[in-house]
């Protein structure tokens, strides 16, 4: 119930990074050369991937379903990351030509909010997959050693 719960929440804060960064294009960056392109396909990819860790991927895939489902939590947690460690090098020296202002407060402390969200709760979902996959030592159904 935890990987569950985990998993879904780093869904959801995936496409909560992905609707930030959709609703910054629209407000400040379509016009800015490679940074507007970058927040439209991290509006895309958050958006396939979230939706898709939403989804019944290890049901739907079959045999390949827990390897698809460890893609796109690496995914998430990857994206996640790369949009907070862009952003923080934005903010102190020109990433793609273009330098962050700080325009947006309320915007950029939203993304990192879900940013990092989006890493703990897809790594905690990782790790309890993980975890759920190895058998401790202590489990009855190993039989002796």
């Amino acid at each position: 119930m935890f990987a569950l719960g985990a998993r879904v929440l780093g869904a959801v804060s995936l496409l909560a990074v992905g609707a930030v960064h959709l609703q910054q294009y629209f407000e400040l960056y379509s016009e800015i050369p490679t940074i507007g392109t970058l927040f439209v396909l991290n509006f895309v990819g958050a958006t396939i991937v979230g939706l898709a860790l939403l989804a019944p991927v290890e049901r739907l895939l079959g045999r390949v379903g827990g390897a698809a489902l460890a893609l796109l939590t690496l995914a998430g947690i990857g994206q996640a990351a790369t949009a907070f460690v862009f952003l923080w090098i934005s903010e102190r020296t020109p990433l793609f030509g273009f330098m962050e202002p700080g325009y947006d407060p309320e915007a950029i402390l939203a993304a990192r909010i879900a940013e990092v969200a989006t890493v703990i709760f897809l790594g905690a979902f990782a790790v309890a997959r993980l975890r759920g996959a190895r058998p401790s030592a202590a489990d009855p159904a190993r039989g002796p050693r």
